[in-house]
């Protein structure tokens, strides 16, 4: 059919959230930057590219590009599972390591991804003055989500 487009290009990047359960400061630095490879990679098997990850012992932040077949929803949810599951039995003294239930999901356009990519490489700094509720808080606000106020951190 003349005129059909042959190919089809996306560029869907979202900014992910999520915190470890109850908030509880399981993510120590000496695990890190394992549980964030580990991540990346679960990320390409879902057809994703993490384009910045980082964090703090109770949360982390994802920006990633997510082949358009893949709902957000189970792009989050291979990574928590598999990623709770890897830090479980790597780190015996980690047993009953979870993640939130939830998750929080921002839509990022190429022209905010480099403000998006420094901000999550400034976590450690950002969260000596804010606390991840603080930040989800914000963030919910910013993007117009309507939340719970008493279980938004769910």
């Amino acid at each position: 059919m003349r005129g059909a487009m042959g190919h089809t290009f996306t560029n869907h990047l979202y900014h992910i959230v999520f915190s470890t359960k109850n908030r509880l400061p399981l993510i120590e630095a000496n695990i890190r930057e394992e549980l964030y490879k580990y991540i990346c990679g679960i990320a390409r098997r879902c057809n994703g590219v993490v384009i910045g990850i980082n964090g703090t012992s109770d949360h982390v932040h994802i920006f990633a590009q997510i082949n358009p077949s893949v709902p957000v929803s189970d792009f989050v949810r291979m990574i928590k599972a598999n990623s709770s599951k890897w830090v479980s039995e790597k780190f015996p003294a980690k047993r009953s390591f979870q993640w939130q239930a939830g998750y929080a999901s921002f839509s990022v356009s190429e022209s905010n991804s480099n403000a998006v990519k420094k901000y999550i490489q400034e976590q450690e700094r950002h969260h000596r003055t804010q606390t991840f509720a603080e930040e989800l808080k914000a963030f919910l606000e910013r993007h117009g989500i309507r939340y719970d106020p008493e279980h938004y951190l769910d």
